[in-house]
């Protein structure tokens, strides 16, 4: 019985050897290395992994592409406002809020120079001159005002949201129309026309029968 123990031990010891990882056999591979399937010589095979030597292919069409594209969206805002740029300021706002009104100065003024806005594209700012006149007043600034909840932060941040949406409506480039529409846009001024010179037509015989009537007196 004994003997027969010691022959499944003998038997069963290559067996169990064979199914522990290589990794966990620290008692025969106590200084061995260990390298993940996860290594980039592994997943790069037959790549340098020096990158600080320079690229000896050129450019691929979609490096190109990017690079177009970068420079293509430099004319264009981001959505980044900062705050450091601009000028706020507070003061008591108007309207329904009982004596919260005549104690808090949550009426938020933003304003800001645009010819000097750097944080802003330089196409931009030309748009804001030229498509916002009303609301840039003569020092050149444009003027943003909210007073829309009794919250001093909410206004600062109604502001920021209209200023934004303000810049991305002047970037905002015009569709162009269907033939549908130019077809309707252009029956539209048929019409027009054809009903001013009838008013002016019939203005135009009032006035000769009034000329008539007054001679035959």
């Amino acid at each position: 019985m004994f003997q027969r123990v010691c022959l499944l031990c003998a038997v069963s010891r290559p067996y169990i050897s064979s199914q522990i990882p290589q990794s966990r056999c620290l008692q025969k591979r106590l200084f061995s290395s260990y390298e993940s399937y996860y290594a980039l010589n592994r997943i790069y095979r037959g790549s340098d992994e020096d990158i600080t030597k320079p690229l000896d292919t050129p450019p691929s069409d979609l490096y190109k592409r990017l690079q177009q594209q970068s420079a293509d969206e430099s004319d264009i805002f981001s959505g980044y406002i900062p705050v450091d740029k601009v000028n706020i300021k507070f003061s008591k706002s108007s309207g329904p809020g009982g004596q919260n009104v005549n104690k808090v100065e949550s009426k938020v003024e933003m304003r800001f120079h645009v010819a000097s806005a750097e944080w802003l594209p330089e196409s931009v700012r030309e748009l804001i001159q030229e498509k916002k006149k009303t609301k840039v007043n003569a020092k050149g600034e444009l003027v943003i005002v909210s007073q829309k909840t009794r919250s001093q932060m909410k206004n600062v941040q109604d502001c920021l949201l209209k200023l934004r949406e303000l810049i991305h409506e002047v970037q905002r480039k015009p569709k162009e129309p269907d033939e549908k529409s130019r077809a309707v846009w252009r029956m539209r001024q048929e019409k027009s026309t054809r009903e001013r010179l009838k008013q002016k037509t019939l203005h135009a015989n009032t006035k000769r029968d009034r000329k008539v009537f007054a001679d035959s007196d």
